[in-house]
């Protein structure tokens, strides 16, 4: 089982997004081993599925 462990936004509004594109944010996943893992997702999906540090992860990795 994948928790998160830390999410870091980092996108300091320099860059500039694409029309359409979201927001992402970088994640740091941890396994019941101690293995990390590192995705990249909308910050929107984070919200819409009630996603924060000590959340499960839902996907598949």
């Amino acid at each position: 089982m994948w928790k998160i462990k830390q999410i870091f936004d980092g996108d300091y509004g320099c860059e500039e997004l694409q029309q359409g594109q979201k927001p992402k944010v970088s994640v740091t996943l941890v396994d019941d081993a101690g293995n990390m893992e590192f995705v990249s997702v909308e910050d929107d999906w984070l919200t819409e599925n009630d996603l924060d540090v000590g959340s499960e992860w839902p996907l598949q990795l």
